[in-house]
């Protein structure tokens, strides 16, 4: 979401203490940009961070840096200034990841942040002071005065901070506490007291992880908006729902004025809006409404293969608010998932927020080349992980076409942790700034209400109904689900499992797949089944070959069943973790890349199960001065995974060919004239986004 507030002319705010990184959007000097059509493109010394408002005013960089293991920062007022000797103190570059560091490594505990800057006051205006993640539990102070604490670390937060601000130099002081080895944290340890329960599943990776920045509005402004498009596709015409969080700052009432303006392609669209223009009192906060008809000239779809993306400015009074939003329909119906009227079976990957060096900071230049990874490997519908990672990945993904499940972090939590109302209310916390972040995104087609908890008991039926009842409330455009653990043996009746509350059964199923899902199938006949988890490591029988394999045997079974609409491996890629069965090196050995995204020999096989569009040789025939004629048999699978192919582009050797449109379960056959005397030829299909589908070589003889 990108917000474009009228600044005051006036306005002068220079950045003391740092080189900050490049302005949003601007070009870095001597870094290597991504390709517009090919994400990943960048190379790893952009140091480029995506920031959710265009026009924001950054504040990572460098920052000064201090641990506090005996906690003394708080009763000695180190939010005033801290008195220590600067030169015992580290210069950091924010985001910043402590844990990465060598001598912080396993760390947990209290770390404090500190950065100056100037600035100069202006009236009629708020300044509102942006956390796009610190983990996790972070609190906040200007110039020696609180603004206010937030918990959770991969959720945006916001403090307005204008009284606090004054003329001249500013002091920002950050504690970020990461000590989430403890029973009453989301996520957290369970509360079991068996000795392998003492951690989560991934590391507890300390810092301010992204950008921080400011923001001016007015005094009447928009928080945010809720773009709900609803396709009618028998008529291919659309109508566009805004709610608009307004926000009155300023001392008396007001009515703001609101004005929208909808473009495709930078192209604004001549719509007539309806609005409830309201008062809205002094100090207050008011949900506002309009609608408006696209006809069906207006109207192109989002999906997969064609993403296409809108842009709806909302303007309130002097303030405009932009996001993008895709027209796009995601329906369940028996067990299927329709993505605008068809069905859709397609694989997915499970991506943990971690790299060497970096931690969980993510860097445009890392997101990029994990989304054409994943993209190219077919992993195009999944959980990403069990929280939600930089909005950055959600944008590529509205951009090039993938589809997620967002999870808030309910790992394994237990009854007991699950019925405790201070252990509720955090959930719902993180819940909703994760909700409230990405629903504009086209991408997020369900929700997750959490991973492996115990769904048998009374505790975690509860959990589930509470908490799907109190998402839809929120956004009631999206489907929901959660993984579960415990479907593939027990029980022996639906309503004995909380999968009875759900728009689709997620299962983590590692091992008897077959056996698993007729069982699953047995229990909840109409409902879809989406394999949220499966895999095995890459150190495991067989070594890379075994999994590789393992992948392959899988498929088979899974095409079986046509009640399957997704499968998500676990991991695309390895990940660094202190929960026991990690290897002396620290890391997870679970994916199809390594922890520097190495691809191991399950890449390209993942790939080719994972590709919809299978190239076979039909024939092939000599001619005459070294000129041949190449048949290629192209298929659209009909089993798994399910797509057309349209606007597709076949590569043989030199030679580009648009390829017709094939329903799936069809085949067409395709001529194409090979010159020269080569034995194999190699063959690529890329969708209609630029990214390679399937690769081959074909052997000519």
């Amino acid at each position: 979401m990108k917000r474009l507030t009228l600044l005051a002319s006036s306005l002068l705010l220079t950045l003391t203490c740092t080189q900050l990184a490049a302005q949003p959007g601007a070009a870095q000097p001597n870094a290597a940009q991504p390709n517009a059509a090919q994400p990943g493109a960048a190379q790893q010394n952009a140091p480029r961070y995506h920031i959710r408002q265009h026009d924001a005013i950054p504040l990572h960089g460098e920052w000064w840096f201090l641990l506090d293991p005996a906690g003394l920062g708080m009763a000695n007022e180190w939010y005033k200034g801290i008195n220590a000797q600067e030169s015992r103190q580290d210069k950091v570059t924010v985001p910043h990841c402590f844990s990465t560091d060598r001598r912080y490594e396993f760390y947990s505990g209290m770390a404090w942040y500190r950065k100056n800057f100037a600035w100069k006051k202006t009236t009629g205006k708020r300044v509102i002071l942006h956390f796009d993640g610190a983990y996790y539990q972070t609190n906040v102070w200007v110039n020696g005065q609180k603004v206010g604490e937030h918990e959770g670390g991969y959720t945006p937060f916001s403090f307005d901070v204008t009284e606090q601000l004054k003329d001249g130099d500013n002091l920002l002081v950050v504690a970020v506490d990461n000590d989430t080895w403890k029973t009453n944290t989301i996520p957290g340890i369970k509360d079991t007291g068996n000795v392998n329960d003492g951690f989560i599943g991934w590391v507890n990776y300390g810092g301010i992880i992204r950008p921080v920045y400011l923001t001016i509005e007015p005094e009447v402004y928009a928080e945010n908006v809720k773009i709900e498009p609803i396709p009618d596709l028998a008529k291919g015409t659309a109508v566009v729902k805004a709610k608009i969080r307004v926000r009155n700052a300023s001392g008396a009432a007001a009515t703001p004025k609101m004005a929208f303006v909808v473009s495709q392609e930078t192209k604004p669209l001549p719509l007539k809006w309806k609005t409830n223009a309201a008062s809205i009192p002094a100090g207050r906060t008011a949900i506002l409404e309009a609608e408006a008809t696209l006809t069906a000239a207006q109207t192109k779809l989002w999906d997969l293969d064609q993403p296409n993306l809108y842009e709806l400015k909302t303007i309130v009074g002097t303030d405009t608010l932009a996001s993008n939003f895709g027209i796009r329909e995601v329906k369940v119906s028996g067990t299927q998932i329709l993505l605008n009227g068809k069905p859709i079976k397609v694989g997915g990957g499970n991506r943990v927020i971690d790299y060497p060096g970096l931690g969980s900071v993510e860097p445009d230049w890392l997101i990029e080349k994990d989304f054409k990874l994943m993209k190219e490997a077919g992993m195009e519908f999944q959980r990403l992980t069990h929280y939600t990672p930089s909005e950055y990945f959600y944008d590529l993904a509205d951009r090039y076409g993938m589809l997620i499940i967002t999870e808030a972090g309910n790992w394994q939590l237990t009854p007991k942790q699950m019925d405790n109302d201070s252990m509720r209310t955090k959930f719902r916390s993180q819940f909703r700034e994760m909700a409230e972040r990405d629903w504009n995104h086209p991408s997020v087609i369900a929700y997750s209400v959490g991973n492996e908890y115990q769904s048998t008991t009374a505790s975690g039926q509860r959990w589930t109904k509470d908490m799907i009842a109190y998402a839809r409330e929120l956004d009631p455009t999206r489907l929901y689900t959660f993984a579960t653990m415990l479907l593939n043996r027990l029980p022996a009746k639906p309503e004995d499992e909380a999968s009875q509350y759900v728009d689709f059964v997620s299962t983590n199923t590692y091992g008897g797949h077959a056996k698993s899902l007729d069982h699953i199938n047995k229990l909840y006949p109409n409902k879809p089944v989406f394999i949220s988890e499966w895999g095995t490591r890459s150190d495991g029988k067989g070594g890379e070959a075994g999994q590789a394999q393992h992948l392959s045997d899988v498929m088979v079974e899974i095409r079986k069943r046509p009640f399957v609409v997704g499968a998500s491996w676990w991991t695309y890629n390895d990940y660094r973790s202190k929960l026991f069965g990690t290897n002396v090196n620290g890391f997870r050995p679970w994916g199809i890349v390594g922890p520097e995204r190495q691809e191991r020999l399950a890449y390209p096989v993942h790939q080719k199960e994972f590709s919809h569009v299978i190239v076979e040789k039909a024939s092939f025939k000599t001619g005459d001065q070294g000129v041949h004629q190449l048949v290629l048999k192209v298929t659209s699978r009909g089993d798994f995974p399910a797509r057309p192919i349209k606007n597709y582009t076949m590569n043989v050797g030199e030679t580009s060919i648009a390829l017709p449109e094939i329903n799936p379960g069809e085949s067409k056959e395709i001529t194409v004239p090979i010159r020269g005397f080569d034995k194999q030829i190699h063959i690529t299909v890329s969708k209609p986004t630029g990214f390679i589908t399937t690769q081959t070589d074909i052997d000519l003889n």
